[in-house]
């Protein structure tokens, strides 16, 4: 009998020096390498999932404030999975044990259902997808609506990149964005959004990460269909994220910035959403899916060579 680990079955893949390990629960990524060097900060196959690492984000990414929200004339209460905060964040996909779809040596699909639930009365299916490339990954996650009434739907997916040697605070970082959502101290909900040469938080240039502390909301991101965030480590090499801005207008970056100095600042947290943190109360760029209706989002993430 194969061991039962925390995290579900394994779906191993291999291409070439490209490998990558994506788990039954969560349908997320446990780990991503190229040529043996990590591309993200994994965990070990004997333990939970630790702070939505490699997570898939969905029905909505980051946080909804007091878990409460309004829609077609009616106030729903989701649970508060950011107890501290006060928050539900991250939708409802994290913990969900995904199903088998279909897999090659290199690349495989998972589906996981969410059913009608306290704070969220709407049918989905949810498709993730990973298939790796000569330097890297795609990912991709599907929406579908097979319920009866329309349905809002954000997704997002949460690597922590890992440019090479040492931490967040040996690396720098890149991404041609034009604003950012300022966020309250306590609960880190938007308070506005305002140009990022008007902040600390402007990366339009490479700048080091050292003594930075980021956990906001970015948009308008050059690229268009082909938008980018490099992060690189003192030699030069590092890892690159893409994602279409036109799809994915929105992205989150987060320093890690954590108490325990074993997870402090390990990786940059580099998540392209469809929308922006709460956006079930605001409905800012909320993807409201009608019966039938799907939505597909993708990103890749890229070795960059020294």
């Amino acid at each position: 009998m194969s061991a039962l680990h925390p995290t579900g079955e394994q779906h191993d893949l291999v291409l070439d020096d490209v490998r990558a390990v994506v788990t039954e629960v969560g349908g997320g990524l446990r780990s991503l390498t190229v040529a043996g060097r990590d591309l993200v900060v994994g965990f070990p196959v004997d333990t939970p999932r630790p702070l939505y690492r490699g997570s898939v984000l969905a029905p909505w990414p980051n946080r909804v404030a007091d878990g409460r929200y309004t829609r077609d004339g009616r106030t729903q209460q989701l649970a508060l999975t950011e107890p501290d905060r006060g928050n539900a964040l991250h939708g409802l996909t994290c913990w969900s044990a995904w199903r088998l779809l279909d897999r090659t040596a290199s690349a495989v699909r998972l589906g996981a259902r969410i059913w009608p639930q306290q704070g969220w009365p709407h049918l989905l299916d949810v498709v993730v997808g990973y298939e790796l490339t000569p330097t890297g990954l795609r990912w991709t996650v599907e929406g579908h609506n097979p319920g009866d009434g329309p349905a809002p739907w954000g997704s997002s997916v949460h690597p922590y990149l890992v440019a090479g040697p040492g931490r967040v605070d040996d690396w720098e970082f890149e991404l041609a964005a034009e604003q950012v959502l300022t966020v309250d101290d306590e609960r880190l909900l938007p308070t506005g959004l305002v140009d990022v040469g008007t902040t600390d938080l402007d990366f339009r240039a490479p700048r080091p990460l050292r003594g930075v502390a980021v956990d906001h909301a970015y948009t308008g991101v050059a690229g268009g269909a082909r938008a980018t965030a490099t992060v690189r480590a003192a030699d030069g090499g590092g890892v690159a994220m893409h994602w279409s801005a036109e799809d994915l207008p929105w992205v989150q970056v987060h320093t890690a910035d954590r108490p325990d100095p074993a997870d402090d600042r390990v990786g940059l947290a580099v998540e392209p959403m469809t929308c922006p943190p709460d956006a079930l109360n605001t409905g800012t760029d909320l993807v409201v899916l009608a019966p039938g209706q799907s939505h597909t989002a993708a990103w890749e993430i890229e070795a960059l060579q020294p």
